[in-house]
């Protein structure tokens, strides 16, 4: 059971990363890592053994595995799955009984039967004493709308989270009585507060009907889990593209100090005639060399754009204003007004970003099509040009020694 936890990692996080669908942008693999973090804080500060303590990370890992194949009846898919897989791996029937179970005491209005089905029970609700609860809450929302194909307002939205942590939600552990409640309890006192602050509003846009449709579409709109949505993914790109970057910085000096020596050592002692046999190796050599340098230039060459851009392109939605290099030549006045025609709506605001995320996915393939490509002929040129070294000397012409008498 030592190793299986982290064959067990591996299969979960590709799992849901291949087989989920993407409308669960709350139970994903983001998720499932924090209840395994849970899980491992509770394990520790309850002191649990060993074994007991593996059934229930292995639990944890695969607790939201079922939602492949939809909402309904997730856990008892989770549990085929998890026995599928532990079976594979020679897992004993005990204990994949054990896991099974505490994977089904994550099912909703279940109440846990003993300390395991305790711990695991507080780490897939440890959201609710976090700090993070308001924006993973709001993940959660999103994720029922996207699911189920409906729209929950803001004000339903906070009632039925306030019900839930008031009402239906305990901790069962000490140890999550004692760390997180505090914590809950501040989440649940900034739910009643918004709940406050959301019905003087409702209350103001019955006398006020002018101001129906603003307040109606700021309660209706789950703007918040979109932009986190938007904020993630860019800079998950950004940060592929700077280790892009960074790779072909690497490829680029290593090739340089290869070149280097080359033309200051090598290049110097060919117009010997004992050495002539290295001048094909010391041409193959240094090809190679020189292609792995320009492509790793070509990975990291910037495009330059136009920077240009019209008002009729700003009214058709053309332009992306939120990508330097479409108005690095505009005059500030101009770029202001395009600016704010892009705040005034909505949906051309998400279309830039949007197409943001896009052209810089498209920017990424090429980046790592080309680094790989540079990685291909680096080696490739290493291994010919020992090749080509070693046939050198297996060939070269002995040198003879005259003996005068």
């Amino acid at each position: 059971m030592d190793t299986i936890i982290v064959e067990v990692e591996k299969y979960v996080v590709d799992y849901l990363t291949n087989y989920v669908d993407k409308s669960f942008v709350y139970h994903n693999v983001s998720h499932t890592k924090s209840v395994v973090d849970n899980t491992q804080e509770l394990i520790e500060g309850l002191e649990i053994e060993e074994t007991q303590a593996q059934q229930l990370l292995i639990a944890a890992w695969f607790h939201d595995t079922g939602y492949s194949k939809g909402v309904t009846h997730h856990e008892e898919e989770s549990v085929s799955i998890a026995t599928e897989f532990l079976k594979k791996h020679s897992v004993s029937e005990e204990n994949i009984h054990a896991i099974s179970a505490l994977i089904m005491a994550t099912k909703m209005g279940r109440k846990p039967k003993n300390l395991l089905e305790e711990i695991i029970c507080d780490a897939d609700c440890g959201h609710i004493g976090s700090k993070n609860f308001e924006e993973l809450t709001e993940l959660l929302r999103k994720e029922i709308e996207l699911t189920q194909n409906t729209s929950i307002s803001e004000a339903t939205w906070l009632q039925e989270n306030i019900n839930f942590l008031s009402e239906r939600h305990q901790f069962h552990t000490s140890y999550a009585a004692t760390k997180w409640q505090k914590r809950k309890g501040k989440n649940l006192a900034k739910l009643l507060k918004s709940n406050n602050k959301v019905s003087r509003d409702i209350t103001k846009l019955k006398q006020k009907k002018a101001e129906l449709k603003f307040k109606k579409t700021k309660i209706d709109t789950p703007e918040r889990g979109i932009e986190t949505m938007f904020r993630v993914t860019l800079k998950n790109h950004i940060e592929l593209s700077n280790i892009a970057d960074t790779k072909a910085n690497i490829l680029l000096s290593v090739n340089a100090i290869i070149i280097s020596l080359v033309l200051s050592n090598l290049v110097s002692k060919l117009d010997k005639a004992d050495n002539a046999h290295l001048i094909i190796p010391t041409i193959v050599f240094t090809l190679f060399t020189v292609v792995s340098i320009v492509l790793s230039i070509l990975a990291t060459r910037p495009n330059v754009t136009e920077g240009k851009f019209d008002k009729k392109d700003v009214e058709n939605k053309k332009v992306n204003l939120l990508f330097f290099g479409n108005f690095h030549q505009m005059s500030l006045p101009d770029f202001e007004w395009a600016i704010g025609e892009v705040m005034q709506d909505k949906d051309y605001l998400y279309g830039s970003l949007t197409k943001d995320l896009y052209f810089l996915g498209i920017v990424l393939n090429k980046k790592y099509k080309i680094l790989r490509l540079t990685y291909l002929v680096f080696v490739i040129g290493i291994i010919s040009s020992v090749i080509a070294f070693a046939v050198a000397f297996a060939m070269r012409p002995e040198t003879l020694t005259v003996i005068t008498p």
